[in-house]
C-alpha cells in the first residue's frame, strides 16, 4: 500500500518533467471541451493504457516489443490528423479516404459541439489510448523502483497496480491543469478569432509533438534536460517510506525485534560449495541470508566482510549462506558462478537462485541484502546496501549469545583491497546506469535506440551523467553488443571509481580494449583491469574495474573497441 502511494505522487510529479511536454498538446486539444465528455476519459485511457503496455514490456518478449512499436506509429498517425484538423478546420471536411477516415472522424466526434455524448466520450477514450501508446516519462527512483521490479520478477498485478498508480497521479495533475485550460478557453467563448487562433495553435503543438516523438527526443533531449528535475523530491519520497537506501532505525541489540520466520530456501536450482540447506536443518544456528550477484560492485564491496565473519564465528555456530540471484542472464551459469566463487575465495555454500524463488519468498528487493535469523529462525535482523558492518557483526555476536555461545565483542579486522576496496559513495555524483535499453538511461546519442537491430551510432562530448555510442551497435533490452572493430562508448561522470559490466561475444574470443579519460592515458587513474595506457581485455562476464581515481573527479570517460562482439551491461560507481 505504502508503495502504491509513492507511486501516485510520483506521477503527480511529472508535471514538473521535461518529459511530459510531448503530450500536453494532446491533452490540451481537448480543453475546449466539457472535462468529464472530453478530458477525463483521454486521460482514463492514457493512464490504463500506459500501465497495460509498461506490464508487457515487462515480459521482455520480442513480440512485446514489436507490438509496442507497431502501436506508437499508429498512435502517432492519429495523432497526426488530429493536428492537422485542428490546424486546418476545413481538412476534417475532406477527410473521407479509408486510410485517414478513422482519424476524421476521432476528431471531428471528440471535438463537436453538438455530436452525441457517448461519441465524444467513445472517441476520447481512444485519443487517451494513443496518448497513452506515446508517453513515455522520465524514469525517476520511485518508477525506477517499480519497472526494475518488474524487469527482475516479471508482469504480476502488483506491478500493474503501481503502474496504473504512478500514470493515475500523472493523470490527476494533467487535469489540474486541462481544468485550469478549460476556464481560459470559456473566457475565450466571446471572442471567435481569438478562439480559431487557439485551436489552431493547438493543433501546431499536436503536430510538434508528433514530430518530437517520432525523432526519439521524448527519450533523448527531454530524459537529459529532466536530470535531477524531480529525483531529490522522489529519493525523499522513498526515505520518508522505508524504500530508499537507508535502512531501518537500529533497535537495541538486546531488544532485536522478531521480524518474521526464515522463508524456505528449496526454490534455489543448484547448490554450490556444498549439499542443499534446508529450515529444519539450520534449526539451533544462527544464519546470514547474503543475497548478491558476483558482477553486482556493491555486493563485491561487502563479500570481505560476509566471508570474515563466516571464517570468524563458523566454530561458534554461525552459517553463512549466499544467495546468488542473477541481475543478467549470463550471471545464471552455473561455470561462470563457481569461476567468481574461486576468484573471490568464498567456501560458504551458495545457493543459486536463477528463478528468483528465494528472493521472492524473503520479498526482497536488493543487491547485497543480509537477513541475519536466529537460533529459532527467526529473522531478527535486515541490512541492505553496502555499510553498517560494524552493528551487523555486533548482530551477528547478540544472536550467537542468545543461542548460548561465549563470544567477545573483538570484531574482524577486514582490509579490502582491489575492486573490493570501500567506495567513496559519499561524493559519487554519478549513479549505477544501465547500457541495454530496457532500463536505460540519459543516453544522449541522436535519434536514440533502435532496438535489437544494429545501427551505426554517432555522438559526441556528453554532459556530467550521459553516454554515447559511436559505432554499429546493437541493443538489446539487457545490453549492448558491439558489430564491428573500433566502436566507442563515452561517459561523463563524477566518482572515485568507475566500473563496466562486460562480456565477450558469443564465440567467448577475447576481446581487446582501449580506456581514455578526457582524451589520455588513464596513467595513475588506471583499475585493477587495466594497465597504465589503458589497455585490457574482455576475457570472461563479469565486472571489471577500469578507473581508480585517490577521490572522486569529474571526468570524461571512453572506451574503444579493437575487437568486434563486445558485450556492455552497466556501469557502476564508487
Amino acid at each position: 500500500m505504502l508503495l502504491l502511494i509513492l507511486s501516485y505522487f510520483a506521477g503527480v510529479l511529472t508535471i514538473l518533467s521535461p518529459c511530459i511536454l510531448p503530450v500536453l498538446p494532446f491533452v490540451f486539444a481537448r480543453a475546449q471541451q466539457p472535462f468529464l465528455t472530453g478530458g477525463l476519459p483521454l486521460l482514463a485511457g492514457m493512464a490504463v493504457t500506459f500501465a497495460g503496455v509498461a506490464t508487457l514490456a515487462a515480459l521482455g518478449g520480442g513480440w512485446a516489443v514489436q507490438a509496442n512499436e507497431i502501436g506508437r506509429w499508429v498512435a502517432l498517425a492519429v495523432m497526426a490528423v488530429l493536428g492537422l484538423t485542428l490546424l486546418i478546420p476545413a481538412l476534417a471536411d475532406r477527410l473521407t479516404r479509408p486510410l485517414v477516415a478513422l482519424g476524421g472522424r476521432l476528431s471531428e466526434a471528440a471535438g463537436a459541439e453538438g455530436g452525441g455524448q457517448g461519441g465524444r466520450i467513445g472517441a476520447s477514450v481512444l485519443l487517451g489510448v494513443a496518448t497513452g501508446l506515446l508517453w513515455a516519462p522520465c524514469a525517476g527512483p520511485i518508477l525506477g523502483l517499480v519497472l526494475t521490479g518488474a524487469a527482475l520478477q516479471g508482469a504480476s498485478v502488483g506491478t500493474t497496480l503501481l503502474l496504473l498508480a504512478y500514470a493515475a497521479g500523472a493523470a490527476t495533475s494533467l487535469a489540474l491543469a486541462l481544468l485550469a485550460g478549460g476556464r481560459v478557453f470559456k473566457a475565450m467563448k466571446g471572442s471567435l478569432g481569438a478562439t480559431e487562433w487557439v485551436r489552431r495553435g493547438l493543433g501546431a503543438a499536436v503536430l510538434v509533438g508528433v514530430v518530437l516523438i517520432a525523432a526519439g527526443l521524448d527519450t533523448g533531449l527531454l530524459t537529459r534536460l529532466s536530470a535531477g528535475s524531480t529525483s531529490r523530491i522522489e529519493q525523499g519520497l522513498l526515505e520518508m517510506g522505508g524504500r530508499g537506501p537507508l535502512n531501518a532505525e537500529r533497535a537495541p541489540l538486546d531488544a532485536l525485534p522478531i521480524i518474521g520466520p526464515m522463508p524456505s530456501l528449496d526454490g534455489a536450482t543448484q547448490w554450490l560449495n556444498g549439499e542443499p540447506l534446508t529450515a529444519e536443518d539450520l534449526r539451533g544456528k544462527v544464519v546470514l541470508i547474503d543475497f548478491w550477484t558476483y558482477s553486482c560492485i556493491n555486493c563485491v564491496r561487502t563479500v570481505p566482510y560476509v566471508r570474515a565473519w563466516a571464517e570468524q564465528y563458523r566454530d561458534d555456530g554461525l552459517v553463512v549462506i549466499g544467495v546468488h540471484t542473477p541481475e543478467f542472464a549470463f550471471e545464471k551459469s552455473e561455470g561462470n558462478v563457481r569461476a567468481a566463487i574461486e576468484r573471490m575465495g568464498i567456501d560458504y555454500p551458495v545457493a543459486m537462485d536463477n528463478d528468483y524463488s528465494i528472493w521472492r519468498a524473503f520479498q526482497n528487493r536488493y543487491w547485497p541484502a543480509h537477513y541475519f535469523i536466529d537460533a529459532e529462525g527467526n529473522i531478527r535482523y535486515t541490512h541492505f546496501g553496502e555499510g553498517g558492518y560494524e552493528h551487523s557483526e555486533r548482530v551477528i555476536q547478540q544472536l550467537l549469545r542468545e543461542a548460548g555461545q561465549m563470544v567477545s565483542g573483538q570484531l574482524v579486522d577486514v582490509r579490502a583491497e582491489g575492486v573490493e576496496a570501500a567506495g567513496d559513495l559519499r561524493n559519487v555524483d554519478t549513479r549505477e546506469t544501465y547500457v541495454g535499453y530496457g532500463r536505460a538511461e540519459n543516453f544522449a546519442s541522436p535519434g536514440g535506440f533502435l532496438r535489437d537491430q544494429a545501427k551505426t551510432y554517432e555522438g559526441g562530448e556528453p554532459a556530467l551523467n550521459d553516454w554515447v555510442l559511436n559505432g554499429r551497435w546493437t541493443v538489446t533490452r539487457e545490453h549492448a553488443a558491439l558489430q564491428d572493430a573500433g566502436g566507442r562508448l563515452t561517459m561523463r561522470f563524477r566518482a572515485r571509481d568507475l566500473h563496466l559490466v562486460m562480456a565477450p561475444g558469443d564465440d567467448g574470443r577475447p576481446v581487446r580494449f582501449r580506456v581514455t579519460l578526457d582524451g589520455e592515458a588513464p596513467g595513475r587513474a588506471a583499475g585493477v583491469d587495466i594497465d597504465a595506457e589503458g589497455y585490457g581485455q574482455i576475457t570472461e562476464d563479469t565486472l571489471y574495474q577500469l578507473i581508480r581515481h585517490d577521490r572522486a573527479r569529474e571526468r570524461t570517460f571512453e572506451i574503444e573497441f579493437l575487437d568486434p562482439g563486445a558485450r556492455v551491461f552497466a556501469f557502476t560507481f564508487g
